[in-house]
C-alpha cells in the first residue's frame, strides 16, 4: 500500500479549502451574477406556453421564442463563467456537488438551445406539444442545478466572503484601501 508524504496531503486540504471565486468583478462572483438570467428564462418561456395553451394568443408564443433566444444566451455566458471558476477553483473540482451542477446546468442549456431552434420555423405552431415539453424539462433541470449551485454556497461557502474579508472591508483594510 502506497503512504502519502504529509507535504501532498497537506497540499490536497489546503486545496479543498480554496473556494474564492476566480471570475469575479469587484469581489463579486460573476457566475452568481449571471445565473439569475437563463433561470427567470426558463420560467419565462414555460409561462409563457402555458399562457398560450390557455389563450391561444400568439403573442405569448412570440414571446417564448424571445424568452427562449434570451435565456439560452445569457446561460451560455453564465456557463462560460461557471467552467473558468471549475477550472481556477481547486476547491470546486474536488467537490461531486459542483460536478453534478455543471452536468445538469449544461442538459439545461441543451434544452434551452432546443427550445429556441424548435420554435424558430412557426413559434405559434411550436408550442404545442412540444414547446411546451420542452419549458416544463427546462424548468425540472433549473430546479436540480439550483439545488446542486445552491449545496455549493450554502454548504461548502463557495464563492462567500470569509470572516476575515468582512473584517478587512468593515476596518478599511484589503488590497484596496488607500493609506492618508
Amino acid at each position: 500500500m502506497l503512504k502519502r508524504s504529509s507535504a501532498t496531503h497537506s497540499e490536497n486540504a489546503s486545496s479543498y479549502k480554496d473556494l474564492d471565486s476566480r471570475v469575479a468583478l469587484f469581489g463579486h462572483p460573476i457566475h452568481a451574477m449571471l445565473v439569475a438570467f437563463p433561470i427567470s428564462g426558463a420560467f419565462w418561456v414555460a409561462g409563457c406556453d402555458a399562457v398560450f395553451w390557455w389563450t391561444g394568443d400568439p403573442f405569448f408564443a412570440r414571446a417564448a421564442i424571445w424568452g427562449s433566444a434570451a435565456a439560452f444566451i445569457m446561460g451560455c455566458l453564465a456557463a462560460i463563467s461557471g467552467a473558468g471558476e471549475m477550472m481556477l477553483v481547486p476547491g470546486a473540482r474536488r467537490r461531486p456537488a459542483a460536478w453534478s451542477h455543471a452536468v445538469i446546468a449544461m442538459a439545461l442549456l441543451a434544452v434551452l438551445g432546443l427550445s429556441w431552434m424548435h420554435r424558430m420555423g412557426n413559434h405559434v405552431e411550436a408550442v404545442l406539444p412540444w414547446g411546451l415539453v420542452l419549458s416544463m424539462l427546462s424548468l425540472l433541470l433549473a430546479g436540480f442545478a439550483g439545488w446542486h449551485g445552491g449545496k455549493l454556497v450554502f454548504e461548502h461557502g463557495f464563492g462567500v466572503a470569509s470572516m476575515e474579508d468582512d473584517e478587512e472591508e468593515k476596518t478599511g483594510g484589503g488590497s484596496l484601501s488607500r493609506e492618508p
